[in-house]
């Protein structure tokens, strides 16, 4: 078992790595990367994160190539235009048990594995490995993401926590960088 420091350092270490390490899937690159961006996230309850924005779905099929946005809209009007044409639903937040629901004809149950102003990244609730479907329902702000390939949105996923580590690693090395000065002038 690694130690603190061990642990420590690796998150380090990966904060300053140059690329991202090469996964073969989406859902691969979400679950090493939903836990390090996480702690940077938003709730589902601050609405005002997805509501009355234009969401550009990504999936990391070869096949997929339509231009679906989906907008959640206030007072639970979900909206989602799939190459121009629009269909209707409803989504609705479930407080108590922090879960997203979405009916679109069928009624999606979700848990969100990620949210900023770039990111909302929705994790279908139950196993859905086992049915060979992708368990993370991607989408990115479409200003952002409309000229981008889904590889590309997980290296800007990974530049979150990258960014936000180094601000740390940073800070750190300026707390220990006073705290040493501190010390030589109070022993001199």
């Amino acid at each position: 078992m690694a130690s603190n420091n061990e642990k420590l350092l690796d998150t380090v270490g990966q904060a300053f790595r140059a690329e991202l390490p090469e996964f073969s899937s989406m859902d691969e690159y979400l679950d090493f990367l939903i836990p390090k961006v996480r702690p940077w996230g938003e709730d589902l309850r601050e609405e005002k994160h997805y509501v009355n924005r234009a969401w550009l779905e990504f999936q990391d099929d070869d096949q997929f190539h339509d231009i679906v946005l989906h907008f959640f809209n206030e007072e639970g009007e979900y909206l989602r235009s799939e190459n121009g044409d629009v269909s209707t639903g409803h989504w609705r937040y479930l407080e108590s048990a922090n879960k997203f629901l979405i009916d679109h004809g069928d009624t999606e149950l979700y848990d969100l594995a990620y949210m900023d102003k770039n990111f909302f990244i929705l994790k279908k609730h139950g196993e859905q490995e086992r049915f060979g479907k992708a368990k993370y329902f991607v989408l990115a702000h479409e200003p952002l993401a409309k000229k981008l390939e889904w590889r590309d949105l997980m290296d800007l996923l990974y530049n979150t926590f990258r960014s936000n580590n180094q601000f740390y690693f940073v800070l750190a090395l300026i707390v220990l960088f006073v705290v040493a000065l501190i010390l030589i002038l109070s022993v001199g």
